[in-house]
C-alpha cells in the first residue's frame, strides 16, 4: 500500500482535481484506492458526489454533523475503517471531510503527538488498498503536516501560470523538517496542470519548471480543460463525466506514469 499526499500551499493549482481524477484513473485500472479529504472545504468529497446533499444543509458548531468524517478520526479517535465509504466508481473509496474540520487544527494543538495522529490511524487501517491519496488544504498547518508525516510520496501540482513557483521553497523546507519524523517521505513527482497551448506563458512555465526540477517533473501535462472544471459540479470524476475529453486522457496517462514511477 502506497500513501501519496497531494500538497501545495498555493491555492487553485489543481490539487483536488488531481487527487480526484488520478484516484479514479488508478481505480479504473483495477487498483483499490482510498481518497482522504483533508480540506475543510470538502471539495474532494463533493467531487465524488458524496456531500452534494449534505452540504446544502445548514450546520452550526452546536449541532451534530450529519455523517462521520476525517474530523472524527483526528479528534474523536474513530478508526478509518468506521468512516470510509464507497463511491460510484468501482475500487474507489472515500474518507470524507466536513466543515467541522476547520477548527481541528486549534483542537489538535494540545494533543499528544499531534503531528502523527493521521499516521497512527493509517497504521491501524487494515483494509486491502493499493493506494491512499490524501488531498490537503492550501496551507502548511497541522493538517498538511499530518498528511506529510503519513505519506510515502509527495505529489506537487503546479499550474502553468504566472507565479507558478511561488511558495514552493517553503513547501520543500517543510518537507525537509517532516523528514525528521517521517524519513520515508520522498518527492513522488511534480505534475504540471492547467496548460494552455495557446499561450507562450504556459510553455515558458513548463520549460522553467523542467529546468529547475529536472527528472522530478512528470512527463504527463494536464491541459486546461472546461470539462475538468465542470465535472465536480455534477459530483463526478472526469472519467465519468466525459471519458473522451483531453482532461480524462491526461489523467489516465498520468496514472500509467505514476504506477511505473512508484514500482
Amino acid at each position: 500500500m502506497k500513501t501519496i499526499v497531494i500538497a501545495n500551499q498555493k491555492g487553485g493549482v489543481g490539487k483536488t482535481t488531481t487527487a480526484l481524477n488520478l484516484g479514479a484513473a488508478l481505480a479504473q485500472k483495477g487498483k483499490k484506492v482510498l481518497l482522504i479529504d483533508l480540506d475543510p472545504q470538502a471539495n474532494l468529497s463533493s467531487g465524488v458526489g458524496f456531500t452534494s446533499n449534505y452540504l446544502k444543509e445548514a450546520w452550526t458548531q452546536d449541532e451534530k454533523p450529519p455523517y462521520k468524517s476525517i474530523y472524527d478520526v483526528l479528534i474523536n479517535g474513530d478508526k478509518i475503517s468506521q468512516v470510509f465509504v464507497p463511491t460510484d466508481t468501482d475500487n474507489l473509496f472515500l474518507v470524507p471531510s466536513h466543515l467541522s474540520l476547520a477548527g481541528a487544527e486549534v483542537e489538535m494543538v494540545n494533543m499528544l503527538s499531534r503531528e502523527t495522529i493521521l499516521k497512527k490511524a493509517l497504521k491501524d487501517f487494515k483494509e486491502d488498498m493499493d493506494y491512499i491519496i490524501i488531498d490537503c488544504p492550501p496551507s502548511l498547518g497541522l493538517l498538511t503536516i499530518n498528511a506529510l508525516t503519513s505519506a510515502d510520496n509527495l505529489l506537487i501540482p503546479i499550474q502553468c501560470e504566472y507565479f507558478a513557483l511561488e511558495g514552493l521553497g517553503q513547501l520543500m523546507e517543510t518537507t525537509k523538517i517532516v523528514k525528521s519524523i517521517n524519513p520515508n517521505l520522498k518527492i513522488g513527482g511534480i505534475v504540471l496542470t492547467m496548460f494552455d497551448s495557446r499561450t507562450k506563458l504556459s510553455e515558458n512555465v513548463v520549460s522553467d519548471v523542467q529546468e529547475y526540477f529536472k527528472d522530478t517533473v512528470l512527463k504527463t501535462i494536464v491541459p486546461r480543460n472546461v470539462r475538468l472544471s465542470e465535472a465536480p459540479s455534477h459530483g463526478q470524476t472526469i472519467l465519468q463525466y466525459d471519458p473522451s475529453s483531453s482532461g480524462a486522457k491526461a489523467y489516465r496517462k498520468l496514472a500509467d506514469e505514476f504506477i511505473k514511477k512508484l514500482r
